[in-house]
């Protein structure tokens, strides 16, 4: 067998150009003893912690591949829960920025999370509808509570009560008592989707937002009453009524599951606050002490409002009394004692309306020590702005402390380029033109600029050509970091731009139907005696439909054009003869490239096809399906007929043009790619793509070998299909409102299967030892017994001790789903095990947890089976003992709990 063509893998390095992605929320953090300065926020897969106050980045917390869709920072400030768009959690240390706790239950994107006050629980919604209760200490999943018949949109824990609040996208709001895991009463008072909610004074009125420019506000009524067990069923449901009737309004009244648990809490609505905003609510929330209120809708004006405390109602209440006393005496009327109140308005009174500089995706408040509320905000453009508002002001006007733009541009990026020496790249958008460099990331240099669409470095990488949208060449010098130079160049869009083979000019493309050859020139400065660089117009190539793409062969014998009417045309540089036409793309071909020595060229069109053809005669050589949307760019690598394609299906990939055959697949980016750039070594791409980042991927050493490329991938396509599988049912368990937390996943899986494994070891060693017995008692003297070299290497224990071992390696939260999936056969082995565990007083709290669950899902089973009798009696006996004397150890070690 002859040798398989090796290539070298490339691997991302780095991510870069993005401030904050607008997808998920923004939270102030409690970062090195300090509240109010660092912020996170998403960007892409990770979550990046700025420096508000410098304008740095401090921490990256790295993700895998799924983006970020909701923050939640704990009450301590010393963790970071993080949801994903696969419905995954994971709770990252900010002191080490590891990732300590991994949840996995939800099926769609995490949509909203919440600690409670002690930050031992997390309660999570998701678009799946459900919510989940994770026990954080002890690293698993509680209960699901299902109910919601769309996406949840907010979580809200109570801090006195074990209550849980949840909006959705199902116009419901749902009281969950958690004690019961049930769902006790439903408000559907809402005639539209509750994007939001907040609870405010103390926890006794509830604030929604919904689509409309109203903000709701209901009145909360903890009722601490205990139930008479005689008191018959239809009495206790009159007994609660009268609270459901209190508000008359039509649309506001009518509440569902009228059960005796009403008891629990009464919900009234009291009235409304008008936001200015006509649009949707897309933020409602309240500082960590709620005395603050804002929204947000989906324009650039933060709404924010002060909330009066029982204090400041009673003082103005008061206030207002003696004023209303003063007028009946000098009317000589009686005294309106009891019509004296305050309105809605008075007591959630309306602070200031902050304007950002673009639309508002999320924001977060926080009340600093020195009584100043410091406002942060995220917004589409790739932008995050603080606000500080002087609340001692008698007009609280908010002033912008700080505003973190240079890490990135407002815009998508649609071109991009590499400098002759690999150094530096060059990025623009709709709005500026940024140069980085490569090895730190840093941006060096912004310009402003008109809408880029093509662009190049000029030979001795001082100067950066850029085309626009509107037909104009800007010519910027990159020493002053100004525009030295504009030219009309086309009636239309400059599609594209390439740079000759012989460095003295370049050719441009357009919508104007013309191909124009431009050469460099020095010329004499007007403001200074020194000359500058400029471009002449020299030749023009008229054709009959509009370019949009332009490349030269290396040896600068031919040009080719590529045409909206779906064809390729291939001229003579020198006569501009026509030389070649390749048609066979059913849709316009967006990008093409030739390679280093002139005997291939690639096409990439709309139609989601690369063609390669040969460049002699014209002939396709082979035509590849390569993307699952369009073709945005594709370049060889230098010096080789290795290329790159780029398509709006997010993926990056690489291709080999001899052997027609798919190398490598970069993934990373989570929207449309638009463009990219290969160094002039081959040892460095960059991409940019729709969700506003920049990513650089470098060339390993490592050798990529295709066929285990391949097995890789069918791998990650079954790991996938696995995490899409129904969800294994726990036998006697309806689907009601509750369920378990976890999910089936491909770890969970993989961890039953190592308890399958160490199980079959120990019964084959219990099988040899029983076997080893007997041939020593034939034998009548002592036979030395093989160890078996798993057990060695866990320094010779015996084999139940090694399932024990492998069962405490088992993460806490995939425990139940692991056990889920085991079969039964395994069980009564395991059920002994952890009886002899027990008895040795060995891993108390996991082993009955463990236990206590297989009982529960196996119980059929485990009572119709006559040899596990004994067992269970066993179990019972040594579990109660084992437990009590822990329980009396522990009240030994801490007496005060």
């Amino acid at each position: 067998m002859g040798l398989t063509r090796q290539y070298l893998r490339y691997l991302p390095a780095a991510l870069f150009g993005l401030v904050g992605s607008a997808k998920g929320n923004v939270a102030f953090l409690a970062l090195r003893g300090e509240w109010g300065r660092y912020v996170a926020v998403p960007a892409c897969e990770h979550v990046f912690v700025w420096d508000t106050r410098k304008g740095e980045k401090v921490v990256i917390l790295k993700g895998l591949k799924q983006e970020v869709s909701c923050l939640c920072p704990s009450p301590d400030g010393l963790h970071l829960a993080v949801g994903y768009e696969d419905g995954s959690i994971r709770v990252f240390s900010l002191l080490s920025g590891e990732v300590n706790i991994t949840f996995n239950g939800h099926k769609a994107a995490v949509t909203a999370m919440q600690y409670d006050h002690l930050g031992g629980r997390l309660v999570s919604g998701s678009k799946d509808t459900d919510i989940i209760v994770w026990d954080v200490i002890n690293e698993s999943g509680l209960y699901r509570l299902r109910g919601h018949k769309d996406a949840v949109t907010q979580v809200l824990l109570l801090k006195e009560k074990n209550l849980l609040v949840t909006s959705g996208k199902d116009t419901l709001v749902k009281w969950w008592d958690l004690d019961t895991q049930h769902c006790f009463k439903t408000l559907v008072g809402h005639r539209t989707e509750v994007w939001g909610m907040a609870l405010i004074s103390e926890e006794k009125r509830l604030v929604t937002g919904s689509a409309d420019s109203e903000l709701r506000v209901w009145d909360i009524t903890y009722i601490q009453e205990v139930k008479d067990p005689d008191e018959p069923e239809s009495k206790k449901s009159k007994g609660s009524s009268p609270g459901a009737q209190e508000n008359t309004e039509e649309d506001e009244t009518l509440e569902l599951d009228e059960r005796p648990e009403e008891r629990l809490v009464k919900c009234s609505k009291v009235g409304s606050i008008m936001r200015e905003g006509r649009d949707r609510v897309v933020t409602l929330a309240t500082d960590r002490t709620g005395k603050f209120l804002a929204c947000h809708g989906t324009g650039a004006v933060l709404e924010v409002f002060s909330v009066l405390s029982e204090e400041e109602i009673r003082k103005k209440l008061e206030k207002k009394m003696k004023k209303a006393k003063k007028k009946a005496k000098q009317n000589s009327a009686e005294e309106p004692e009891k019509s004296v109140e305050l309105s809605l308005q008075e007591e959630i009174k309306r602070l200031t309306n902050i304007r950002a500089s673009s639309k508002i995706k999320s924001f977060d408040l926080f009340l600093s020590p020195k009584g100043e509320l410091k406002i942060v905000l995220l917004l589409q453009n790739n932008i995050i702005e603080s606000y500080n508002l002087n609340l001692a002001a008698q007009v609280p006007q908010a002033v912008r402390a700080s505003k973190i733009t240079i890490g990135g541009h407002r815009s998508d990026v649609r071109t991009l380029a590499f400098s002759s020496d690999n150094i530096a790249i060059l990025s623009a958008a709709a709005e500026s033109v940024k140069v980085w460099n490569r090895a730190t990331l840093q941006c060096i240099r912004t310009m402003d600029c008109e809408y880029a669409l093509c662009s190049l470095f000029v030979p001795g990488d001082r100067q950066v050509i850029v085309g626009t949208k509107t037909g104009k060449l800007q010519l910027y010098d990159l020493a002053s970091g100004s525009l030295t130079e504009t030219l009309n160049a086309h009636d239309g869009a400059v599609w594209s731009i390439a740079l000759s083979p012989d460095q003295r000019g370049f050719v441009t493309g357009g919508a104007d139907k013309c191909v124009k050859f431009w050469e460099f020139e020095l010329v004499k400065d007007e403001s200074s005696t020194q000359k500058r660089l400029s471009v002449k117009h020299v030749r023009v190539l008229q054709l009959d439909e509009d370019v949009l793409c332009v490349r030269y062969s290396p040896n600068q014998k031919l040009l080719a054009v590529s045409l909206l009417d779906c064809t390729v045309k291939v001229f003579y540089v020198d006569t501009l003869k026509f030389f070649l036409s390749l048609y066979g793309h059913k849709l316009p071909v967006l990008c093409m490239d030739i390679s280093y020595d002139a005997t291939l060229i690639a096409t990439g069109s709309a139609d989601r096809n690369v063609k390669i053809w040969g460049l002699d005669f014209g002939d396709c050589h082979r035509s590849l399906f390569a993307h699952d949307d369009s073709v945005m760019y594709l370049q060889f690598v230098a010096k080789s007929h290795l290329f790159f394609t780029a398509g709006k299906d997010s993926k990056i990939k690489q291709w080999d043009a001899d052997k027609f055959e798919h190398i490598q697949t970069l993934e990373g980016h989570h929207k449309e790619v638009w463009c990219l750039a290969l160094s002039p070594n081959g040892d460095y791409v960059v991409s940019a793509s729709h969700d506003k980042s920049l990513r650089l991927w470098e060339r390993t050493r490592e050798p990529l070998v295709l066929e285990e490329e391949r097995e890789m991938e069918r791998e990650a396509e079954y790991e996938e299909s696995v995490a899409k599988e129904e969800q294994p049912v726990v036998a006697g368990e309806t689907q009601g409102e509750t369920g378990l937390a976890g999910k089936k996943t491909i770890e969970t899986i993989k961890a039953a299967e190592r308890i399958m494994e160490a199980i079959e070891l120990y019964r084959e060693e219990m099988a040899k030892l029983k076997e080893h017995k007997a041939i020593c008692k034939a034998a009548g003297k002592e036979v030395p017994f093989p160890v078996n070299p798993i057990l060695r290497a866990y320094g010779n224990i015996t084999p139940s001790a090694y399932v024990l071992e492998v069962f405490k390696k088992v993460k806490s939260s995939e425990l139940e789903e692991s056990l889920l999936v085991l079969p039964f056969s395994y069980v009564p082995d395991l059920l002994r095990l952890f009886n002899e565990y027990i008895h040795l007083g060995s891993e108390i709290e996991l082993l009955c947890r463990a236990l206590l669950f297989l009982l529960k899902i196996h119980f059929g089973q485990i009572t119709g089976n006559h040899m596990l009798v004994t067992v269970i009696e066993n179990l019972k006996k040594t579990t109660i003992s084992r437990v009590s004397e822990a329980r009396a150890a522990f009240s030994l070690r801490s007496p005060d709990v």
